[in-house]
């Protein structure tokens, strides 16, 4: 079973809902994955609910921060440069070693030209260093920016932020899913999966933060909701 999407992407993109692509996955998870490990996860994604993270996000209406954040190839990516062209689209993801945002990410890939005629334009931001999203976009044939987010400075200004519990540390670092290697801090710290679309004065049109990580808008949702914007 390919857990971290490790081969580069095949020739042939799964072009499926993306419902039924991460339901194939968590079928997996639930076949192979030992019961307690399955439990230490379910308890991490309870705890970060009961916190109501998703719902402290700058809501629809509101201003998102601005940022500058290196891309993949380590240049400098201002969202203010990318609003001056026209409408963006913000997705916040954990890093290449999740399953659900390598999924999401291509999924996002296959709607980039319906994304761009819509008039607006696409980037993906994580805690992983410019060298682990330099892989990610290599590996997974991505045709927007990966943007590194050190030390998830962005992401706490999104409300987005938390610590990874000991308990799900420790299965982690025995699945050698080593956020301070890909991260390069010891922090241990991500962002919960969100999704913005911001319109040229960057005003939120549109904000979902989920925290199941196994959860994300269908891109057709993103993409109707840039259509009915235009």
């Amino acid at each position: 079973m390919k857990w971290r999407s490790l081969e580069k992407s095949s020739a042939e993109t799964d072009a499926r809902p993306l419902r039924e692509i991460f339901a194939e996955r968590r079928d997996l998870i639930s076949k192979y994955v030992p019961p307690e490990t399955q439990a230490i996860h379910a308890q991490a994604v309870a705890e970060l609910k009961a916190r109501h993270i998703g719902e402290n996000i700058p809501p629809v209406g509101a201003k998102a921060p601005a940022f500058e954040l290196q891309d993949h190839n380590g240049k400098i990516v201002s969202s203010s440069d990318l609003l001056a062209r026209g409408k963006l689209v913000l997705c916040f993801i954990r890093g290449r070693w999740c399953p659900f945002c390598v999924g999401q990410m291509e999924a996002m890939n296959l709607v980039l030209q319906q994304i761009e005629q819509a008039g607006a334009s696409l980037v993906a931001v994580s805690p992983q260093t410019v060298k682990q999203s330099f892989f990610m976009h290599d590996q997974h044939k991505l045709r927007f920016p990966l943007l590194s987010d050190a030390g998830n400075r962005v992401a706490r200004q999104f409300g987005l932020t938390y610590r990874v519990p000991e308990p799900q540390e420790t299965v982690y670092r025995r699945a050698f899913v080593n956020l301070p290697f890909t991260n390069g801090d010891d922090s241990w710290e991500l962002a919960i999966p969100a999704t913005y679309i911001l319109d040229r004065d960057a005003s939120v049109l549109y904000a979902t933060a989920i925290e199941d990580y196994t959860e994300r808008p269908e891109p057709s949702e993103i993409v109707g909701m840039l259509q009915a914007k235009t």
